[in-house]
């Protein structure tokens, strides 16, 4: 069945990113922010890759949550060439840890239709990216976003996390992301396990899951939970190990 196309204009995109970001993004992360929404709808209407399907709350719950995270940590991106440092300032986190954005990996958990992990490598293309779906038809879905938006030094997993977790020989990550998923008691010990010493832990959670993620993970060092633009049940956690 033919679909007409589904892209969002950027100028659109630009307006409703504003209030999660502190300047435009480039022309190049606009169309592909397009790109990625029409190839999410269409495939939406085939497989269940989200249950938001108007392109605005597209834009703000899934771009807007994601590049406000990812301009948390990389507050210097985008820029020409490559960046700098890995997180902005927070004194609790290990102040003296810089990288830059060539010598991160990224890995982000479960990562379905692909947030905040492939918005974050928009914002900061220089970072190695790995996406965890076990779901082949969602890993397939993320596949072919990496090849339309030109993304490189990404790779899609379609394996469980606990059986990569389990593998001695899968390298730790220094920058590890997952959105609030239904089994988080057992997600979040693994995304420790998979976390490089002096890491980042950043989670996208809503406010009840706080008291869980202190309880759940004493080894972490958690920095005040930051509130999301324009929810008021939802906050960005940032942790260290």
């Amino acid at each position: 069945m033919h679909l007409e196309s589904l892209r969002v204009d950027t100028v659109r995109i630009a307006a409703l990113l504003q209030p999660f970001l502190t300047r435009t993004l480039p022309e190049l992360a606009l169309d592909q922010i397009s790109t990625y929404i029409d190839l999410l709808l269409r495939w939406n209407a085939r497989i269940n890759l989200t249950a938001v399907r108007d392109p605005d709350d597209i834009v703000t719950r899934h771009f807007g949550e994601s590049l406000f995270l990812a301009r948390q940590l990389f507050p210097d991106a985008p820029v020409p060439g490559v960046g700098r440092t890995l997180l902005s300032a927070k004194p609790s986190l290990h102040p003296g840890s810089i990288l830059k954005m060539s010598e991160v990996r990224a890995l982000d958990i479960g990562s379905g239709a692909g947030f905040p992990g492939i918005p974050l490598k928009i914002w900061a293309p220089a970072i190695h990216l790995t996406l965890i779906e076990s779901n082949h038809k969602k890993a397939a879905f993320l596949r072919e976003v990496a090849r339309e938006l030109r993304l490189t030094d990404i790779d899609v997993m379609t394996e469980r996390a606990e059986t990569l977790a389990a593998r001695p020989d899968f390298p730790p990550a220094n920058l590890v992301t997952f959105r609030a998923v239904e089994h988080f008691e057992t997600i979040l010990p693994l995304a420790i396990r998979f976390l490089a010493p002096s890491g980042r832990l950043v989670l996208l959670v809503g406010t009840s899951q706080l008291p869980t993620l202190a309880s759940l993970s004493p080894e972490i060092r958690w920095a005040p939970p930051i509130d999301l633009p324009n929810s008021g049940a939802r906050v960005l956690s940032i942790g260290s190990n």
